[in-house]
């Protein structure tokens, strides 16, 4: 018998991914705003040279965008396969919903609570990810391996 959560994964994996995909999208635009306004008034940061700015923030916008479209990727792959990710999609995944926690917490003074409230959902939609994709999800799946005996035995291969 399949709970909520064995229902409701590969949905909520899905959303995951698309919503990760369109923040990705949203951060490269963003950055690209901000280096043409950088690159159009010449500003520099305590004489940082206006080029390097331009160049910083370029970087910046388009690691973010490839990090959080791998990030979508994995849950992607997750929800196609209906298997948890790996241990590296897993760590990424986790470290991704860190990252999200902490910009939530710094968007509340800086940009408002609607912005606060978007953080936390993507948080909710990776961790829901994650614990839907947890060690119980494979005892739901029918290709599991079955579980070593405990009697001693070696398994049969």
């Amino acid at each position: 018998m399949q709970g909520v959560a064995g229902v409701a994964r590969r949905p909520i994996a899905i959303v995951a991914a698309l919503v990760l995909v369109v923040e990705a999208v949203g951060i490269v635009v963003l950055n690209a705003v901000m280096a043409r306004f950088v690159e159009a008034q010449s500003m520099s940061l305590d004489g940082l040279d206006p080029d390097a700015m331009v160049t910083g923030t370029w970087a910046l916008g388009i690691v973010s965008g490839v990090l959080l479209a791998l990030c979508a990727t994995v849950a992607l792959l997750a929800a196609v396969r209906d298997r948890r990710p790996g241990r590296a999609g897993r760590a990424l995944l986790i470290g991704c919903a860190v990252i999200h926690g902490l910009l939530g917490a710094v968007t509340v003074g800086l940009v408002g609570w609607g912005a606060f409230a978007f953080m936390m959902v993507v948080l909710g939609l990776i961790v829901l990810t994650l614990v839907a994709y947890g060690p119980s999800a494979r005892e739901d799946t029918p290709d599991a391996p079955p579980a070593p005996t405990t009697d001693g035995e070696p398994t049969p291969a």
